[in-house]
């Protein structure tokens, strides 16, 4: 197997999915107690690092690896944030590119939120492929839904892979108009009861309600949590989830008429929506693509964060099916990929 290591490894979703394409991880580098103890329950064979990046040498491991992967914190080039770039303490890309720079591995793969690419953070962006480029590396990028790759939640993410001699070829759609599978959505993947243990965390009306054309967007009730509509592909599951930022199920199917209520000059409702209930740990786990045999370690808030900040597995394994392929030559079809778009010109 291709052997790699996961830098800022989380919970490991990248792991999970590469491991199942074909490749195998020899080493993490976390400094999350509970997150490294998920990692290690599912993968007891990686020597894991319990460490900030920064105070690390992991030299020993150049000539052995041919794949390094991470997603630096995002934090700093979120648009949910203060997107301070390169100027935000927790920016570690400079650390995934001097790990790049000492191990020298055949290829790597840098995930990332979209807001990465836009704006000023492209910018930065660009440098830091420049940088990358100067090492030898042909590189690409694109942003990727995941739910066009078999997961069951709406979720973009920034994929950029390097190879020493050759552009990755993003994968094109597995799933979706244009394909021979139709979106996951979320009543494929849990059924209507509860799974784990209940989250308690209440659904209440807010007081001044945002509306959108569509009842489960906007914000009609307290906190980040959305409506989920079980006919469709879940909203993105977030980090901060927990409390109401919890997404949520409309057992007795409330939301819409409640909708209709407001777009007609009702007044806003208070208290609790009847009947509603949030998603459970397993559940969003599941929407995440995790395997099932999965335990996540740590309080119930970590546990939360672990599962939303991960990359799905599944999207993982799509990647790493397709580098692998096109690193190793083998099942190759070419109307399956798309042509070369460059990350950085050269």
């Amino acid at each position: 197997m291709l052997k790699t290591i996961d830098l800022f490894s989380g919970a490991g979703g990248l792991s999970i999915g590469l491991h199942a394409a074909g490749f195998e991880t020899v080493a993490a580098v976390e400094i999350d107690p509970s997150s490294v103890n998920t990692f290690a329950g599912h993968s007891p064979n990686a020597k894991i690092i319990k460490s900030d990046i920064r105070g690390i040498n992991l030299i020993d491991f150049k000539g052995n690896i041919d794949l390094v992967v991470g997603g630096p914190p995002c934090q700093p080039f979120s648009t949910g944030g203060l997107r301070a770039c390169q100027n935000d303490d927790r920016n570690m890309v400079p650390s995934f590119v001097k790990v790049i720079d000492k191990i020298r591995p055949y290829a790597f793969i840098m995930e990332n939120v979209p807001g990465l690419a836009v704006g000023n953070s492209s910018n930065y962006l660009n440098g830091v492929l420049k940088e990358l480029n100067n090492l030898g590396y042909k590189i690409t990028k694109s942003i990727v839904s995941a739910e066009e790759y078999g997961v069951p939640q709406k979720r973009k993410r920034l994929i950029v892979v390097g190879i020493r001699d050759k552009y990755f070829r993003f994968p094109k759609p597995t799933h979706g108009p244009g394909t021979k599978n139709y979106y996951l959505t979320v009543d494929d993947v849990l059924p209507s009861h509860v799974i784990g243990e209940p989250n308690k965390s209440k659904i209440t009306f807010a007081k001044n309600p945002d509306l959108r054309p569509n009842p489960h967007h906007g914000l009609m009730f307290n906190g980040g949590g959305r409506p989920i509509d079980r006919s469709k592909p879940s909203p993105t599951i977030l980090a901060s989830a927990g409390g109401n930022k919890t997404h949520f199920f409309d057992e007795l199917c409330l939301v819409s008429e409640y909708h209709k209520h407001l777009l007609a000059g009702g007044a806003p409702r208070i208290g609790e929506l009847p009947g509603a209930r949030r998603l459970t740990i397993k559940e969003s786990a599941i929407l995440q693509t995790f395997p099932p045999s999965i335990e996540f370690s740590g309080p119930r808030s970590s546990q939360y964060r672990q599962i939303g900040n991960a990359v799905p597995p599944k999207l993982a394994e799509a990647i790493g099916l397709a580098l692998k392929r096109q690193i190793c030559q083998e099942d190759f079809i070419e109307n399956d990929y798309y042509p070369i778009e460059l990350g950085f010109a050269i």
